[in-house]
């Protein structure tokens, strides 16, 4: 060997020195420099290599000398020249005013190996390991206990050094023995097996080892040894409840010393069991092989205890596997949400946020919602909202809670409000959060929110706020509160000369659409709407933007649902009718036959207008409207089929041509499978003169034969006729007079309950009994319903009738219909026009040739 050592020379060059980025060391850079000379001393082959050489400094606190710790440093090591003292002691100080790193709550992997095991009881041993000693450490695993214990506990110190981790890695007798042991002993001792486990946890923080951990299967045992010590846990407690309740006192408190004890050594195996599987489950197949084994479970029940380090991990683990549904299911079932109730709110600021973030993944489903609503977490969140660090996941869970109905009227019973206003007035920026004010947004829909909101110069501020930024969501806020009926409504009058000039000259489109929403919500006697129409120019905006394909849609429909709403004065009706608006709407309503949205607001346009003389003679008697509301009697939308049967009632009442037209049509709908059946027969009976006689039962149209309708001929009728419609079928027409009849002209009564036509016009004041039709000639003149078409001179000018239905609520955006879903992307084709020359409906009737164009 001495021989051998002349041809090889070795060199070492000093290099620069530095602070470890995380652990309290000094890291020396130098050089080696190896070089073989020959038997003449020549050099012959050389290597150069750059290495590293790190000096902890344990001893390092606050009340350390500096200087002298310096000097000691270049004393013991030779790679420092002592010329770099200065820099030493520069370092040394940096070192020692710095934030401990090592333990912070984003830890790194390889570094946090020690500061994992550190409340280990019975893990640390004074003798230092040695991984040259590796294989006597192994025999160690073959003795009694206690040998097993010291073996592991060496084997640990090896491992808890990520230098060492490949060099075991490639050990199998090491891994091999470890995985035996814990697989045969880990009832005998809790100690050995948190050792064992912790070796596989060091694994475990690098992917790379992830597959010699499966391999020995480590993870199946560490779920098996968890449900043992959960279930062992639930004895423990059971026995000592039991000698909680007897009445040797000293016995209690003996056992409860020693109940906590074996708790504390528990939950330090737990810690690691979790941290483990937790690594593990960084794959998808294998943490869906722990969800079959019932790891859920499991993890909800340790959110009982007290650990805070335990429950940080078993609650990050948790909000892993809470992005599946099937797990979130099966955390209800588990009463998680009771449990997390109790970790909100905590003194320990991560494992609140964690817990936090966990709701937040549970607030997605609308069940879970319901649940941490009523295990009464609501009131706890609100408390944290004004907290810097759990605001936005705060924001963002109540933000869900908000957008359910049931539960908006519950924040009014919490301080949520006022905290809520001062946060979005003194936010700082033109913009307010968007967590923040979709929370509002949300909230304003409730109108006992939307009156806590107004409160005081509350509306004010908002109001001087978004027309400062010009902020669209907050003024979308705004528009949610004016919707309310009530007091706040009527603050809105003094700002309608804003609203105007928003809409005619603020550049933003959203901005100009919330700025319209409002001024359609104002549906109040003190706004003068002529004054809007002339003085701010919006008789000219309205006219523009109802031409097709000058808007968006969204848009379009607010101005539309303003036109209902100023048409609720006479004289703007009037200026309406006058400027050709109904005439655009009509356009309108065949262009966006397939919006619900769009169609559902013009007919209430036509409804407004109807009880103006103005309009109603312009829609009546100038315009087909009539027709398309017949078109959309029956239409699949529940809202528009109910603004139409109101409006074609009054008609009916104005118009008796238009009235005859409205109830065939009523009669042809109801009585659709009968008139189908009648003309069947006759295609398959034409010669049976002795069923139909001699008449030509069905030459023409049913509906031209007045016999048809089972009393005199004519409609005005009223004891053939139980309501306008005529819709009767001859199922319900017997002989026997017992059983479903008319009796001396009373209206058709059905035991059985079958419902009344919704067409029935008794719901308006001063009409016969119900399902009464028309009156003839000799009973009453049109005159009579005077009080309903304002039709009478001398009468005051007609208002609402009580019971008027309100103007329909809009929502936001274009719905899109499910009977009418195929339109879109549809290939378009030329539409065909009906006998008015309209373009065929929208709706689709089950039998072909009508006349009032139908298909």
């Amino acid at each position: 060997m001495q021989e051998e050592a002349r041809y090889l020379k070795r060199r070492v060059k000093g290099g620069s020195i530095d602070a470890h980025p995380t652990e309290k060391a000094i890291v020396v850079n130098y050089e080696l420099e190896a070089v073989i000379l020959g038997p003449l001393g020549e050099p012959m082959l050389g290597e150069r290599k750059e290495c590293q050489k790190v000096i902890r400094l344990q001893s390092l606190n606050s009340t350390t000398n500096i200087a002298k710790l310096a000097a000691e440093v270049i004393e013991k090591c030779k790679l420092i020249h002592p010329s770099k003292l200065p820099e030493v002691e520069q370092l040394l100080y940096y070192l020692q005013n710095r934030k401990d790193t090592g333990k912070t709550k984003g830890k790194e992997k390889g570094d946090s190996l020690r500061n994992a095991a550190a409340d280990f009881e019975g893990t640390e041993l004074d003798e230092q390991a040695n991984i040259n000693d590796i294989e006597e450490y192994v025999e160690l695993l073959y003795e009694e206990l206690p040998e097993k214990i010291r073996g592991t506990a060496l084997i640990l110190q090896l491992s808890r050094n990520p230098d060492n981790l490949e060099e075991l890695a490639g050990n199998e007798p090491v891994l091999g023995a470890l995985s035996r042991v814990l697989r045969e002993d880990w009832k005998k001792s809790t100690e050995l097996t948190t050792n064992i486990v912790y070796v596989f946890f060091c694994f475990s923080s690098f992917s790379q080892f992830h597959s010699i951990i499966i391999h020995y299967k480590i993870g199946a045992m560490c779920m098996q040894v968890m449900d043992s010590e959960i279930k062992r846990y639930e004895q423990w407690s059971a026995e000592l409840e039991k000698k909680k309740n007897s009445d040797n006192r000293k016995d209690y408190e003996r056992s409860f010393k020693k109940f906590l004890g074996l708790v504390k050594k528990q939950e330090q195996l737990l810690r690691v069991l979790s941290y483990l599987l937790l690594n593990l489950a960084e794959d998808a197949k294998v943490e869906m092989k722990m969800k079959n084994k019932g790891i859920v479970s499991m993890l909800v029940q340790l959110l009982e205890r007290d650990n805070v380090d335990l429950l940080i991990l078993v609650v990050s683990f948790l909000k892993k596997l809470s992005i599946f549904m099937e797990n979130k299911a099966e955390m209800a079932e588990c009463g998680i949400l009771e449990k997390l109730a109790n970790l909100i709110p905590h003194s320990n600021e991560d494992l609140l946020n964690i817990a936090l973030r966990l709701l937040l993944n549970l607030s997605f489903d609308t069940d879970l919602r319901a649940k941490a609503v009523k295990a009464g977490i609501l009131p706890k969140l609100v408390q944290l909202v004004s907290n810097e660090i759990h605001s936005v996941v705060v924001l963002c869970i109540l933000y869900h809670i908000s957008m359910d109905d049931r539960f908006k009227s519950m924040f009014t019973y919490t301080d949520c409000i006022p905290i809520m206003m001062q946060m979005m007035l003194e936010c700082p920026g033109d913009r307010i959060d968007l967590e923040l004010i979709a929370l509002a947004i949300n909230l304003a829909a409730n109108k006992r929110n939307a009156q806590l909101i107004c409160e005081g110069p509350g509306l004010k501020l908002l109001m001087r706020r978004a027309f400062k930024f010009n902020d669209p969501l907050l003024l979308k806020m705004i528009r949610n509160i004016s919707q309310h009926e009530g007091p706040t409504k009527a603050q809105f009058v003094e700002y309608i000369g804003d609203l105007a000039n928003a809409v005619q000259k603020c550049p933003d489109e959203e901005f100009v659409l919330e700025s319209l929403g409002i001024l359609g919500n104002l549906t109040v006697a003190d706004v003068n709407f002529q004054q809007l129409l002339t003085d701010y120019d919006m008789l000219n905006y309205i006219k523009t933007k109802l031409n097709p394909g000058v808007a968006e849609d969204d848009l379009v429909l607010e101005v539309v649902i303003l036109i209902g709403t100023v048409s609720l004065d006479d004289e703007c009706a009037t200026v309406f009718a006058r400027e050709g608006i109904i005439q655009m709407l009509i356009d309108l309503l065949n262009a966006k036959q397939e919006d619900d949205e769009v169609v559902l607001q013009i007919v209430y346009v036509f409804y407004q207008m109807i009880f103006h003389k103005a309009t109603r003679e312009v829609i009546v008697k100038q315009t087909q409207a009539p027709a398309y509301l017949i078109d959309l009697m029956h239409d699949k939308n529940t809202e528009i089929r109910k603004v139409c049967d109101q409006t074609l009632d009054i008609i009916m009442e104005y118009d008796e041509e238009w009235a005859k037209k409205i109830q065939a049509e009523k009669f042809r709908w109801h009585n659709s499978q009968w008139l189908e059946m009648i003309e069947n027969k006759v295609v398959m009976e034409d010669n049976d003169s002795l069923m139909y006689g001699d008449d030509s039962f069905m030459d023409g149209d049913p509906l031209d034969r007045p016999d048809l309708f089972y009393g005199h001929p004519g409609y005005d009728d009223p004891v053939t006729l139980m309501s306008r419609e005529g819709a009767m079928t001859p199922e319900y027409m017997m002989e026997d007079p017992g059983e479903f009849g008319m009796f001396n002209g009373e209206s058709y009564l059905n035991p059985a309950g079958h419902p009344v036509s919704q067409y029935a016009m008794g719901q308006y004041e001063g009409y016969p009994d119900d399902g009464v039709g028309y009156f003839n000639a000799g009973e009453g003149a049109m005159g009579s319903w005077g009080h309903l078409i304002d039709d009478e001179p001398g009468k005051a000018p007609y208002g609402p009738p009580q019971g008027q239905i309100s103007r329909p609520s809009s929502r936001y955006g274009r719905p899109v219909s499910p009977g009418y879903s195929e339109a879109y992307g549809a290939e378009v084709m030329e539409p065909e026009t009906d006998m008015y020359g309209r373009p065929v409906s929208r709706m689709r009737s089950s039998y072909e040739d009508t006349q009032f164009g139908y298909r």
